[in-house]
């Protein structure tokens, strides 16, 4: 599903990672853990093509056999709409809009209409146990409600990954665990990859594998 190679990364002179490589196969759940600083969230931006890795001979990416780094960026932006699904730390909900009016965003953009990105947003909004708050603001949500806002927004266009930057840290520990509880579910339902970068450990722990960072690269 994903095949990174020899990812480097610096920001102003500081090496951020350092020749990273890893494989993740189909429906995994892989949990990264680190340190802050340790090139967790940089190495995720990568993999979910949000930034560019630095460009040598020897660098790769490929997600679902697609060979992300040869994309012209309305190519890139395309496939990351279609493929791809992100889950924030901080929702990042846009507060003028309802519930069910952020989730279909992402469809409206692939292409589809009203109707029809209406209609997938309720049955995922219903199914993550929002039916009865679907016209309600972010501002009218509690934190775990918005958390399951944003996962049903990165599920709408059926991405073939979700990449989840420390998706409960904002979160208090029983929210957390039932939204820990709904990445597996998910996984098991729809047969979707699961990339997360946390801090919990309780998390981690329930990954297929955990993968831990230290100084831009991984600790074997």
């Amino acid at each position: 599903m994903i095949k990174a190679e020899n990812i480097s990364k610096q920001f102003n002179g500081l090496q951020v990672l350092k020749n990273v490589s890893l494989e993740i196969k189909k429906g995994e759940v892989v949990a990264i853990v680190g340190s802050s600083g340790a090139g967790k969230t940089t190495l995720l931006q990568i993999l979910g093509v949000l930034d560019a890795p630095e460009k040598n001979t020897d660098v790769k990416l490929t997600i679902n056999d697609i060979n992300v780094l040869d994309l012209k960026d309305k190519q890139l932006a395309a496939f990351r709409n279609k493929n791809l699904g992100f889950i924030f730390q901080f929702h990042q909900l846009l507060p003028e809009f309802t519930a069910l009016e952020n989730v279909c965003i992402p469809a409206f953009i692939l292409g589809k209409t009203k109707a029809e990105a209406e209609k997938e947003a309720k049955e995922l909004l219903d199914y993550l146990g929002l039916s009865h708050r679907i016209n309600h603001f972010p501002s009218e949500l509690s934190g775990g409600e918005q958390q399951r806002v944003a996962v049903a927004r990165a599920l709408i266009n059926k991405p073939a990954v979700i990449f989840a930057d420390e998706p409960s840290g904002n979160l208090d520990t029983n929210t957390a665990e039932n939204l820990h509880e709904l990445f597996f579910k998910l996984r098991d339902t729809f047969g979707q990859t699961f990339v997360i970068v946390t801090h919990n450990e309780e998390l981690a722990n329930l990954a297929d594998r955990k993968l831990v960072m230290s100084d831009g690269k991984f600790v074997v």
